[in-house]
């Protein structure tokens, strides 16, 4: 064999054997913890949600998958901290829908629907069309009349300046054709408090913190946000029964900054969707209200594109601006 051809054979093995630790290292993820960074507060539940779900893939996947909570700014502080992590599988997110609203809201120089990429979708929830007993209102189609009665007296809640329960009501404003007041809170946990004692009787919130509170009467439900209805609120009409066209759903899902390994996306992926299809993380959800979705990061991807495209012409539209 002459030199050259010694020499040609050396070099593919050393490229065949330089492959190894690439192809070890996309088997092995997770190699160590991994970072689970929530953009809000402990309590909330984005928190709980996240919580639960890195306690499944710790289990799943051999790594201790820590959660990280880091509030702040309608989410954007945690988002930034994920968007200029470095994208090696070791630090992702795990996040709800307000990511798009904060997104169109807050325009933030880090540009998080190009930065942090969609991984796994969780599952989603309604948001309900809620208000206090003192208001005459029975249903949706009362209450758009009793505020063009009233146009900018009633005060409705919400969980923030652009956060998704403003963007939500104010989607339903213009569709309706009506103004009303916006009182901002730094969450719905810090709301119902105001809500619950009729000072900013009306939001529209997520599911969990009201519903206790429909069984007392101490809160009317008028109308949940998705298409259909919703399955724990069989009798509560849709918003787009009396508004056609208007949907909303609440998502959580896990997210990662751009460039993360595929390997590693399809793995977590994976791991997510066979949580989802555990009986016991199954139950856990549905006493939350959540009905599981799962699927592909495309899938979950769409969806975060839309959402986006929504909340941008909404906060165009109704002049909305980030505190």
């Amino acid at each position: 064999m002459t030199a050259s051809g010694i020499r040609l054979i050396v070099f593919a093995a050393a490229g065949v054997l330089g492959t190894v630790p690439c192809l070890a290292s996309a088997q092995q993820y997770p190699a160590k913890p991994v970072r689970v960074i929530v953009p809000f507060a402990p309590g909330g539940g984005s928190d709980l949600t996240a919580r639960q779900f890195s306690n499944k893939l710790t289990a799943a996947l051999g790594q201790q998958f820590i959660v990280d909570n880091r509030g702040g700014a309608g989410g954007i502080i945690g988002m930034e901290a994920v968007a200029k992590a470095p994208p090696d599988g070791y630090t992702i997110m795990m996040m709800s829908g307000s990511f798009s609203a904060s997104s169109a809201t807050h325009k933030p120089a880090f540009d998080p629907i190009n930065s942090i990429i969609p991984v796994a979708e969780f599952g989603i929830t309604p948001f309900v069309v809620t208000v206090h007993p003192s208001l005459p209102s029975k249903n949706l189609k009362e209450l758009i009349a009793l505020a063009k009665a009233k146009p900018d007296q009633l005060p409705y809640a919400s969980s923030g300046v652009g956060g998704l329960t403003h963007l939500s009501t104010e989607l339903m404003n213009m569709m309706a054709k009506i103004k009303m007041i916006h009182i901002p809170y730094k969450s719905t946990g810090a709301a119902m408090t105001d809500l619950l004692s009729g000072q900013a009787p009306i939001i529209v919130g997520s599911l969990l913190p009201v519903v206790p509170h429909f069984k007392t009467g101490k809160l009317r439900p008028l109308a949940v946000t998705t298409a259909a209805r919703w399955v724990s609120l069989p009798d509560v009409p849709t918003v787009a029964e009396t508004l056609p066209g208007y949907e909303v759903e609440l998502w959580f899902g896990t997210m990662a900054p751009r460039g993360m390994p595929q390997a590693a996306i399809d793995r977590l992926n994976a791991a997510v969707n066979k949580a989802l299809d555990d009986p016991e993380m199954k139950k856990s959800l549905d006493s939350q209200g959540m009905v599981q979705t799962g699927g592909t990061p495309q899938k979950f991807g769409e969806r975060i594109q839309r959402d986006y495209q929504r909340w941008v012409k909404v906060v165009k539209e109704a002049n909305i601006k980030a505190e």
